[in-house]
């Protein structure tokens, strides 16, 4: 089992930045592939990014250019910095982990372990 946990979320002014971390702890393995997700009111849950085990990393292009994931597997986390962030990034972001590969990243079912989210909102 592996247990995440997001930290990092709050309000911030349109703009302005926020690193989000994942924590993760129980089972964990170098060779996941870390997701991280996110879902505004009344939308369903959306790819914002993923991190392979090489270090390879994805994004979706609505943030792509303004956020990056990187992972520090010695402290067993997952960072997301958010950078120009805009109203429309306000949601909950929540991490994932998965040990499968040759899958498509960026769909939620391909996750099998879950962080409870943190809250993000972006005022204009």
């Amino acid at each position: 089992q592996v247990q995440l946990v997001e930290s990092g979320g709050g309000l911030v002014q349109a703009g302005g930045s926020l690193r989000l971390s994942c924590q993760a702890s129980g089972r964990t393995s170098s060779s996941y592939t870390m997701g991280w997700f996110r879902q505004a009111p009344g939308k369903e849950r959306e790819f914002v990014g993923c991190i392979r085990s090489g270090d390879s990393t994805d994004y979706a292009d609505s943030v792509k250019g303004r956020f990056t994931i990187s992972r520090d597997n010695a402290k067993n986390t997952v960072n997301l910095q958010m950078n120009s962030l805009k109203p429309e990034d306000t949601a909950v972001y929540y991490c994932a982990a998965t040990t499968a590969a040759r899958v498509s990243y960026t769909r939620t079912w391909n996750y099998g372990y879950w962080g409870k989210g943190t809250q993000v909102t972006v005022s204009s």
